[in-house]
């Protein structure tokens, strides 16, 4: 079982060896990087390119581990003990399972996506180490333990946000995903926009790295951002010769898409401003 990438996604030699390390060792693979370089999208890849299910446990602030295994509704229970019901007798129904026990159980291998891990508390990855190292769990309501049939491929995301635990790390095989270079991110954008003017595409990739290098920008546009700039460019029919012509773009065209904060935007106002300034470079 070896993943060697997709015809939608393009991965470099380091990334495959990285999610082939992980099925290997049978340990989850922790992927950071920039928000937008593709860190959610390589879970969807994996399943696609083995042939696996996916199932996907979006991590927010207030998420607690033991919703990844399962949850168990008293409430209900007591509801429907006080009006009689049947149901009441079997516990099982006010058991809500989780993702990973939902995991554990398939019939088959799954690819597991633990998205944005950094996003919760910071005991959240601890609470997890015995249930991602032995894949099992106890479930005490059902005096049952729930153990893996297939260990589950599971690809874990990060931002960044947080540093999380050593002994949750020395659990995981790890890879960053750095930002692409020109030549990668021209192949990335031949990949969602086949058979595009590739004078347009180097022209914008151009002008987009010399965005994400402008000292003083809060926050950087990421390869999301730049396929969506690229889209709108040929969208609007952008001839490549007006994207150089910056003595007369106070912004970027169609800045929107790149520049997601006033901050940024003043800073290119002001740039624009000293450039066309006397002394300042402008024409």
């Amino acid at each position: 079982m070896k993943f060697t990438g997709t015809a939608s996604y393009v991965a470099g030699p380091d990334l495959t060896t990285a999610v082939n390390a992980a099925i290997t060792l049978e340990r989850p693979l922790l992927v950071k990087g920039e928000p937008g370089t593709g860190k959610t999208e390589l879970a969807r890849q994996i399943a696609d390119s083995l042939d696996l299910p996916m199932l996907e446990w979006n991590v927010k602030s207030t998420t607690k581990a033991q919703q990844g295994l399962y949850e168990y509704d008293a409430v209900s229970r007591l509801r429907d003990s006080q009006l009689g019901e049947e149901k009441v007798h079997d516990i099982g129904n006010y058991i809500k399972k989780g993702k990973l026990w939902e995991a554990f159980e398939a019939d088959q291998k799954t690819v597991l996506l633990i998205d944005e891990i950094d996003k919760a508390d910071i005991e959240f990855p601890n609470d997890l180490l015995q249930e991602l190292d032995k894949m099992e769990f106890y479930c005490y309501e059902l005096d049952e333990t729930i153990a893996a049939q297939n260990r589950p491929i599971v690809i874990i995301t990060s931002n960044n946000e947080k540093e999380l635990p050593d002994a949750f790390l020395r659990r995981c095989f790890f890879h960053y995903i750095a930002f692409p270079e020109a030549d990668v991110l021209n192949q990335i954008v031949d990949v969602h926009y086949p058979g595009i003017k590739q004078n347009l595409v180097r022209e914008a990739l151009t002008q987009f790295y010399e965005i994400r290098d402008t000292p003083g920008l809060k926050k950087k546009p990421s390869t999301s951002e730049a396929l969506d700039w690229i889209r709108l460019l040929v969208a609007d029919d952008v001839d490549p010769a007006t994207l150089r012509d910056k003595a007369t773009n106070a912004l970027p065209k169609l800045h929107g898409a790149l520049l997601k904060n006033e901050q940024d935007v003043h800073l290119f106002e002001r740039l624009a401003f000293l450039a066309r300034s006397p002394g300042g470079g402008g024409r």
